[in-house]
């Protein structure tokens, strides 16, 4: 499965944006789906990760109440709504499918990436 990670862009503090990731083929149902990001100089780092069925989401603490994941698998689609954005979100954003039907933090879980979509908040 290749996945095409868009909708990254400049936006200023507080601000919003919506990524897509989308699938070459039809997503399997049976894989979680996650968002990572690169922060510049940093590690990449677990942002979000939704179950196959879409009914199990988890956030990093930092993102939480800001950001949701959701998925269309009918559309091979997973999508990071971001909200109240600040300048510590700017980093490089990745989806990526697990192996496995409910998502972790552990990025040797996952067998495809995204090239990546950046986001830079100004403050």
């Amino acid at each position: 499965v290749q996945l095409q990670a868009s909708g990254g862009g400049l936006v200023q503090a507080g601000g919003s944006l919506r990524l897509s990731c989308a699938a070459s083929r039809r997503t399997s149902s049976n894989n979680a789906m996650t968002w990572f990001r690169r922060p510049p100089g940093k590690e990449r780092e677990f942002v979000a990760t939704i179950s196959w069925r879409g009914d199990s989401t988890h956030y990093t603490d930092s993102v939480k109440g800001r950001f949701t994941i959701s998925r269309d698998n009918a559309k091979s689609m997973v999508y990071l709504q971001m909200v109240s954005l600040k300048p510590e979100d700017t980093a490089v954003y990745y989806c990526a499918q697990s192996r496995f039907s409910y998502g972790s933090r552990r990025q040797t879980d996952y067998g495809s990436w995204g090239q990546g979509t950046l986001v830079t908040v100004s403050s």
